[in-house]
C-alpha cells in the first residue's frame, strides 16, 4: 500500500488517481500509523512551505514522514513535496524544513518576460537518465505551478533542470528520495510514466 501524506496542502485526490491509473494502491490519510505501515510514501502541496511545514509537525506526521526516509521508504515528492526535502524555505521569513537534502528554497526574481507564479507548460533537460526519468524523453514537457524552486548545495542531487529566467532544479534523485517540481499528475503521457517509473521502483526498486 502506498500512502499520500494528507497535511491539508493541495489536491490530494488527483494525485492519487494518477498513481491508481498506473496500479498502485493508494490510501489518502493523515494518520501517522498510515504512514508508518506504508511501503512508500507521496508527498504532494502546493501552497507555503512554512505552512506544511507548521502542518506535518501539528498532525503528529513529521516524524513518521522522516523516519520512512531514514528506513530507505522509497519517497516520492510532487512541487511542495519537493521544497520541503531541504534544509530552509524562505517564503514569509526563513522556515526549517525536512533538512533530508541539502540546500534551500527560494523565489524566482522579478524579472522582465517572466510572470510569477511559473505557471504552464516547460521543458524538463534530465541530469539523471536512470530511475526517475527511465523511458523519458529530454526535454520533454511537464505542467508546472510555483513561485519558489531548490537550490540543491550537492549538484549530483539534481535529476533535471528547467529554465525560466534562471537555470532550476525541476527534479531530484537520491537513493530512495525522489522528488519533481511539476505536476505529473497534470503531465499527461509524460507524467504517467514518472508514476510508472516510481511504482517500478517500489515494486523492485532501480
Amino acid at each position: 500500500m502506498i500512502t499520500v501524506v494528507d497535511y491539508g496542502m493541495g489536491n490530494l485526490r488527483s494525485v492519487a488517481k494518477a498513481l491508481e491509473k498506473v496500479g498502485l494502491q493508494v490510501k489518502v490519510s493523515s494518520n501517522p500509523e498510515d504512514i508508518k505501515n506504508a511501503k512508500a510514501i507521496v508527498v504532494p502541496g502546493v501552497g507555503a512551505f512554512g505552512d506544511a511545514m507548521h502542518n506535518l509537525e501539528r498532525l503528529g506526521l513529521l516524524k513518521p514522514v522522516l523516519d520512512s526516509i531514514k528506513e530507505g521508504k522509497p519517497y516520492l515528492g510532487i512541487c511542495l513535496g519537493l521544497q520541503i526535502l531541504f534544509e530552509y524555505g524562505y517564503e514569509f521569513g526563513e522556515h526549517k524544513g525536512l533538512g533530508v537534502l541539502k540546500g534551500k528554497v527560494i523565489r524566482f526574481e522579478n524579472k522582465e518576460g517572466y510572470k510569477v507564479p511559473h505557471m504552464g507548460w516547460n521543458q524538463a533537460w534530465i541530469k539523471q537518465e536512470e530511475g526517475l526519468f527511465s523511458g523519458v524523453k529530454n526535454g520533454e514537457y511537464f505542467y508546472f505551478v510555483h513561485s519558489f524552486y531548490a537550490v540543491p548545495s550537492d549538484s549530483s542531487d539534481i535529476a533535471s533542470i528547467t529554465d525560466y529566467s534562471v537555470d532550476f532544479c525541476s527534479a531530484v534523485q537520491k537513493e530512495n528520495i525522489w522528488a519533481v517540481q511539476f505536476h505529473p499528475e497534470k503531465s499527461q503521457k509524460a507524467g504517467l510514466k514518472i508514476l510508472e517509473n516510481f511504482k517500478s521502483f517500489v515494486e523492485n526498486g532501480i
